[in-house]
């Protein structure tokens, strides 16, 4: 990871996605759940920018009592998977069906939840510094607002689930 991509995260704009393309004469139409969508995941960059600083200049030394290296190599394995499929969780909702946005919604508000509440027990355990995780947990809050916005704009369509959860 370099320095001009600190996130590790491709653009918005990188890559074949998932998002369809606009039907013709359709492109001058707002598309709010989109731009919430991108704004969410330019912030979600953010996220990974300093939590990828905190993860690399996390202290692993074992004193008595504290958990083994083995389980914050494992935990820092878990925070950065959960954290990256936040992202495509994102990138992949702008399939524009109901359900898949929903699920999606979902497992990103579970995962970052997991990191923001990851950061007090790395600070109480003294494996990453308190400045760094509490900077970790209010970009979450900016994330977390983006995301309530985000949802607000989603419409049901006419598919069903099956499992009857959304």
């Amino acid at each position: 990871m370099g320095f001009d991509n600190l996130s590790g995260l491709p653009n918005w704009e990188d890559e074949d996605d998932f998002r369809g393309d606009d039907e013709e004469g359709e492109e001058w139409k707002p598309k709010p759940t989109t731009e919430a969508c991108k704004a969410m995941y330019e912030q979600w960059k953010q996220v990974m920018i300093v939590l990828n600083g905190a993860l690399e200049t996390m202290n692993t030394s074992t004193d008595e009592g504290s958990f083994p290296e083995e389980y914050w190599e494992d935990h820092k394995a878990m925070l950065l998977g959960d954290a990256y499929q936040v992202a495509i969780k994102i990138k992949s909702s702008e399939t524009g069906l109901f359900m898949i946005r929903m699920e999606n919604a979902c497992i990103i508000r579970k995962n970052a939840q997991f990191v923001k509440s990851s950061m007090l027990t790395m600070i109480a355990e003294g494996a990453i510094e308190k400045a760094h995780g509490m900077v970790i947990r209010d970009e979450i809050d900016k994330f977390r607002i983006l995301f309530r916005q985000w949802v607000s704009t989603f419409e049901r369509d006419e598919f069903e689930d099956e499992w009857g959860l959304f």
